[in-house]
């Protein structure tokens, strides 16, 4: 599982919510329609460049777009469940995907596609660690220049636990690798994910990370983990035909994974700030409104609580509205 894939990063236009075909799509079928979404990867596509600027053109001009305020919708009462089933809320979607990717690892040793981009990966990774690092149960001391000494982040940071959830090819967990996390693992329900991130982590010189077959949905893990990421993965359950159902077994299932005090970092394209945490405060209020024991604790109190969003993602204009490519939210596990 992994994020939505989006036009090549030259076009000016604004990014909508995921558009389902008239007809669901069966599980065998990948579309042209679908694959115009894909960011362009190393190994280019199988449509040339006009015709993927059409076709996302084409989307695009059928599409709702999110309205921002402080990067997050102003809608009074937003609606979390609102996104049209499509064929990327579907298993085979990716197994067929990552079947393409693993077989172009192979003959051209290319890592494939970088979901939402280079940069928002790059923006994630910078911001969680500077969350990480200032949480005031995980701060530690600044040198006389306001800077952290190098040493002691390394330390800090390799102590955390962290799980990425929908990893795909696992490149977000080779960048916080890259920056001093060194207990990683990533999940992901298609097998064919997990074998390429697997070959490109041997490849890239990250073999201490972890790669394991596992449907989050229902998960077999039996571990906390201090930080867990999500980059994509509620947008495609949403997009199942099941979404609304799916998206209330995800928060058990995270709340399942994410330590006492540990965090959860969301991005999103197809969700606003403002939508999370409308979905976030909907399951606390299911918890509040159990009679039963969850998660092995008495039922009752809150669970999930939001700490801070990425601030720094550009706006665009189109059509006279404004709205964000994505969403970043960060969410403490109490």
């Amino acid at each position: 599982m992994a994020g939505l894939r989006w036009p090549p990063d030259d076009s000016d236009l604004p990014q909508p919510r995921a558009q389902a075909p008239a007809d669901l799509i069966s599980d065998d079928d990948r579309s042209v329609a679908a694959d115009s979404w894909s960011i362009k990867s190393e190994y280019g596509s199988t449509l040339d460049d006009d015709q993927r600027h059409v076709d996302a053109a084409e989307v695009l001009s059928s599409g709702n777009f999110q309205a921002a305020s402080d990067y997050s919708s102003d809608k009074d009462e937003p609606d979390v469940n609102e996104d049209e089933p499509s064929m990327l809320g579907l298993q085979s979607y990716w197994d067929a995907s990552y079947a393409d990717d693993l077989a172009n690892f192979h003959e051209h040793g290319h890592a494939g596609e970088v979901w939402f981009g280079a940069e928002v990966m790059d923006t994630v990774v910078a911001w969680t660690k500077s969350l990480c690092l200032n949480l005031p149960q995980y701060r530690i001391a600044v040198d006389n220049n306001g800077k952290y000494a190098s040493d002691d982040i390394s330390n800090r940071l390799s102590c955390w636990s962290v799980l990425d959830i929908g990893t795909g090819n696992g490149l977000l967990l080779q960048e916080l690798a890259k920056i001093g996390f060194s207990d990683l693992t990533g999940t992901d329900y298609s097998e064919g994910a997990i074998e390429l991130s697997r070959n490109l982590a041997v490849r890239n010189g990250f073999s201490h990370i972890k790669f394991l077959v596992d449907d989050v949905l229902e998960t077999k893990l039996d571990k906390k983990f201090q930080l867990v990421m999500d980059k994509g993965t509620l947008d495609a359950i949403g997009l199942h035909p099941d979404g609304p159902v799916k998206r209330l077994m995800y928060w058990d299932s995270v709340a399942k994974l994410v330590a006492p005090s540990g965090i959860l970092v969301i991005t999103s394209c197809n969700n606003t700030k403002d939508d999370l945490l409308q979905e976030m405060e909907s399951f606390n209020g299911k918890r509040l409104g159990s009679n039963d024991q969850v998660l092995g604790e008495a039922s009752w109190g809150s669970l999930f609580k939001y700490i801070d969003h990425v601030r720094t993602y550009p706006s665009i204009m189109f059509a006279g509205v404004e709205g964000t490519r994505v969403s970043t939210v960060a969410f403490l596990r109490k």
